[in-house]
């Protein structure tokens, strides 16, 4: 398995895992809606125009393609009745890829979206993601289903920081195994590396767990580019402004589920499997500022 296509390679998470698969000496063809932003970021790939929406433009786009990679989201900004590419876009790419004899096909799902139906918590983005991985396992197409703990790119790509604030709602006593993107991709690698024709479903999960908040005062300890301090919404503040905003909504939600699941480690599979994720979040923090974005 040489040939691998990438859907969602220019973002935040979709980057380190492109990087990886690349250096690990696989061929990379990137499918994307921006070609130009994508040569941008990745001038020596192959890169081709396709749309989850656009059916016949995966069934040109995966030909002679081994396996597929989806690094997807669900914006801040998008309805429920809206497009979904993690089921409408999942449906297409299924039946483009049995036309041309795909593989597998791999999927950054979530560990969080669990959090869905516990302390009569629901929310139809999380209704979503799981929707996602029954369609996905019942495609009859091997698959490859990662579900990561909260990844170290939100401290500085993500949602916390914020000018020369970190942003923290809410309280949380949960504990969370933080993962760097650079180490999950060197995991997804070694994942082509291996598997067959099984399926397979990964807990991702860092070396060491810490509260939001102490994880956010350890990246503000090691960041050097410039004083950041932490700036504290109340919950109930975003939740009753995300009566009003959809994007506020959107966010209130996310992090009621976040300072709440009870994240359990399960990742040892993983681990055995792929290798053991190294990257601290002191480690993260300082090569970011010597290698840049």
């Amino acid at each position: 398995m040489k040939k691998i296509a990438i859907i969602g390679a220019t973002g935040m998470l979709g980057k380190p895992v492109t990087k990886a698969l690349i250096a690990a000496g696989f061929e990379v063809t990137i499918i994307t809606r921006d070609v130009e932003k994508a040569r941008g970021v990745f001038p020596d790939c192959t890169i081709l125009y396709g749309d989850l929406e656009d059916k016949m433009s995966l069934f040109e786009t995966l030909k002679g393609q081994d396996a597929v990679y989806l690094s997807l989201h669900i914006s801040q900004n998008t309805k429920p009745k809206d497009f979904m590419p993690e089921t409408d876009g999942l449906l297409h790419l299924i039946e483009a890829a049995k036309a041309n004899q795909v593989q597998r096909i791999a999927y950054l799902s979530s560990l969080v979206k669990d959090y869905q139906g516990q302390n009569c918590f629901k929310w139809w983005v999380f209704e979503v993601k799981q929707k996602a991985v029954q369609i996905l396992k019942g495609s009859g197409i091997p698959y490859t289903i990662f579900y990561p703990s909260n990844f170290m790119e939100n401290f500085d790509k993500g949602g916390f920081k914020a000018g020369k604030k970190m942003n923290l709602a809410g309280h949380s006593s949960i504990k969370q195994y933080w993962v760097s993107g650079q180490d999950y991709g060197k995991q997804v690698a070694k994942s082509f590396e291996i598997l067959t024709d099984e399926n397979r479903e990964y807990t991702i999960q860092g070396p060491e767990a810490h509260r939001m908040e102490d994880a956010v005062k350890i990246f503000i300890s090691h960041y050097k580019k410039e004083t950041l301090k932490i700036a504290r919404v109340p919950i109930g503040a975003l939740r009753l402004a995300g009566k009003f905003s959809q994007k506020v909504n959107y966010i209130y939600h996310i992090l009621e589920a976040i300072n709440k699941y009870p994240e359990k480690f399960g990742a040892q599979f993983t681990w055995d499997e792929l290798g053991k994720p190294t990257e601290t979040i002191a480690a993260y923090t300082q090569r970011i500022q010597t290698e840049g974005n």
